[in-house]
């Protein structure tokens, strides 16, 4: 049985399902990107920074064939992500123990997920509600860049600030992800400060 944090190694017939390794994962972002999901070059540290536990692969005879990440951010919170199943592998039911190894890895928490459109009723069948809905917009900018004194470069000084701001708008606190995530040598965050009080802010990253 998968039970909590302790869970290392699990096999169900030939396949097995392990923590995921750094070569793992780089795999689960290769498949991500064949997907067509586009993930960003530098995430997968900062996805590991939240839970190094939360990412499993599911190996048939040795060689990798599915993923899924089940992210506790604490012990009521966890995301569920990267749920891929190689396609020469599908149908077979291997995805399935996947997503039961994930859940169990999970449970006693209340679960988000990004649900692929075309899943959501598969989904809702294993308990999820709809909760919102995400707009992706593709293209090239063609403005030019604001001049407004109010947004600034995150760094160092603002790190606590946002820190704070963001708290509200997550389930629960997650500060090792985004201490990560907003390190300026990887990525570009800029806050709108107005009064010294922050307003909002953002985060740009290179993709696939």
């Amino acid at each position: 049985s998968l039970t909590g944090r302790k869970m290392a190694h699990a096999s169900t017939d030939t396949l097995a399902i392990r923590v995921m390794d750094r070569t793992d994962l780089d795999q689960a972002i290769d498949w991500a990107a064949t997907e067509g999901w586009n993930p960003g070059l530098k995430d997968a540290e900062c996805f590991q920074a939240a839970d190094p536990a939360g990412f499993l692969m599911g190996y048939l005879d040795g060689q990798p064939i599915g993923s899924i990440s089940v992210v506790r951010y604490s012990s009521t919170f966890g995301f569920l992500g990267f749920y891929i199943v190689r396609p020469d592998q599908r149908g077979h039911g291997y995805g399935y123990r996947l997503w039961q190894a994930g859940m169990t890895y999970l449970e006693d928490c209340t679960v988000g997920l990004d649900g692929v459109v075309a899943q959501q009723d598969n989904y809702a069948r294993s308990g999820f509600v709809f909760a919102h809905r995400n707009v992706r917009f593709g293209g090239s900018p063609q403005v030019e860049a604001p001049q407004d004194k109010r947004l600034r470069l995150v760094g160092p000084d603002l790190i606590a600030a946002v820190l704070a701001y963001d708290r509200p708008f997550f389930a629960v606190p997650r500060e090792a992800f985004l201490r990560c995530w907003l390190r300026p040598e990887d990525r570009t965050a800029i806050a709108f400060v107005e009064d010294g009080t922050i307003r909002g802010y953002g985060v740009i990253r290179g993709c696939r």
